[in-house]
């Protein structure tokens, strides 16, 4: 179930959390910290507070369902799901080595408590829209979230399911984007703006709120407005930091896809350790 933990128990969450991603990462040789330690407010709003969700039976009928869109982000979520119970933090230590359950993009085959296999950008959002409209037709059984990319929001498919939400009145389901603002080859600006990105979905149909992605209370005032909104499916807009919590991460294009070597990893981890 939802834990609803106070403030100061989801930052400690959030902080074992990106120590993690970055034990990972340097262990695997390979993966993406910039998105991963972006998301971490978000995804820890989402488990540790807001969803109903079982880790000791993860395929629950009426748990919440969770997809994150921007796939190249799964350390974060597998490092607050292990915060969770699901998994121990030693087990994440396997990532993206040969018939490890913890792939460098979700695979919901081989992990329980995985809704959606992605990393194909832009494919996230239509699998949460059918999950909602599953959802209405078992008269509203469980609420759906999703979090997409910046850099992913270029994609045409990711407007295609933004349209059709709105169609059929999916009031149980919850867009956030993780709005970091560098993609993989480029500060997304510069690469294909996507501004003004508030009215755009709100044109689309959307209740849209805007918060700091960082901010717990902002951030679970949000999910709670996103709740009592009926008749829409509400998008917020989260203004968050590429590679937040290590210092020669933060806002860096640079850090979208390139693992910390070791002693990069030492001072991440003491950097956030100390925050």
């Amino acid at each position: 179930m939802a834990q609803n933990y106070d403030i100061s128990r989801l930052k400690d969450i959030a902080k074992k959390a990106r120590i993690d991603v970055i034990k990972m990462l340097e262990e695997a040789k390979g993966g993406h910290p910039g998105g991963s330690l972006s998301e971490i407010e978000l995804v820890v709003s989402l488990y540790a507070h807001e969803m109903k969700h079982y880790p000791d039976n993860p395929t629950a009928d009426d748990r919440d369902r969770f997809v994150l869109s921007k796939g190249h982000g799964i350390p974060g979520v597998y490092a607050v799901m292990a915060q969770l119970g699901y998994w121990s933090s030693d087990d994440l230590m396997t990532l993206r080595k040969v018939d490890s359950p913890f792939q460098g993009h979700p695979d919901c085959c081989k992990l329980p408590g995985i809704e959606a296999s992605t990393g194909s950008l832009g494919q996230g959002l239509s699998i949460a829209v059918g999950l909602a409209m599953a959802s209405k037709l078992d008269n509203d059984k469980f609420r759906v979230y999703t979090i997409i990319g910046d850099g992913e929001s270029q994609e045409g498919q990711i407007w295609e399911a933004a349209l059709s939400a709105p169609k059929f009145e999916l009031d149980n389901l919850v867009c956030i984007l993780d709005y970091n603002k560098a993609q993989i080859d480029g500060f997304v600006s510069d690469v294909m703006p996507i501004e003004p990105i508030a009215d755009k979905w709100r044109a689309f149909g959307w209740h849209v709120i805007e918060v700091d992605g960082h901010d717990f209370d902002a951030i679970i005032a949000a999910l709670e407005e996103a709740k009592a909104t009926k008749g829409k499916p509400t998008f917020i807009l989260a203004d968050t930091v590429k590679g937040k919590g290590v210092s020669f991460m933060e806002g860096k294009v640079d850090w979208h896809g390139v693992a910390p070597n070791a002693e990069q990893a030492e001072q991440a981890i003491e950097e956030i350790s100390n925050s």
